[in-house]
């Protein structure tokens, strides 16, 4: 797992965050949503699954990329996009200062299940090719 900044994980998919160091989200040139995931925030809800759950950010000083994340969310699960994950890992050190680790996870691709303008849900499969992956998710029923 190889430690990286914010802007060459959305560039290992092919995608271009509007901020360099707060984007949430972006589009890659191949249609696929790319979304930075909080590593706290995963589940497991049956074998084989990997589910990231989350709500949009309140925080005014990420409005641009708030909205930018509802427009991708959007999109993705009305035209069934596949997802593309990064991983973003928050540490507080011994000194008390807050870094953060990114890396993706380019062996699992992702479907929105869930998203009402607020409150959003992905469930992550392993892939074996991209078409396989997407057809594993949309077999899936809906979470409501």
């Amino acid at each position: 797992m190889v430690n990286l900044k914010l802007v060459e994980a959305f560039a290992r998919y092919g995608a271009t965050p509007s901020n360099r160091l707060h984007s949430l989200s972006a589009m890659a040139p191949d249609g696929a949503m790319v979304l930075g995931c909080c590593s706290t925030r995963f589940q497991h809800p049956s074998p084989g699954v990997l589910r990231y759950e989350d709500t949009l950010p309140e925080d005014p000083e990420l409005a641009a990329e708030s909205a930018a994340l509802g427009e991708h969310l959007t999109r993705a699960r009305g035209d069934n996009l596949p997802v593309r994950m990064i991983v973003i890992v928050e540490k507080t050190l011994p000194e008390g200062k807050t870094t953060r680790e990114v890396h993706i996870r380019a062996d699992l691709i992702g479907k929105v299940i869930q998203f009402d303008g607020h409150h959003y849900v992905v469930d992550f499969v392993r892939s074996g090719s991209p078409q396989e992956a997407m057809r594993n998710l949309n077999s899936r029923r809906p979470h409501t």
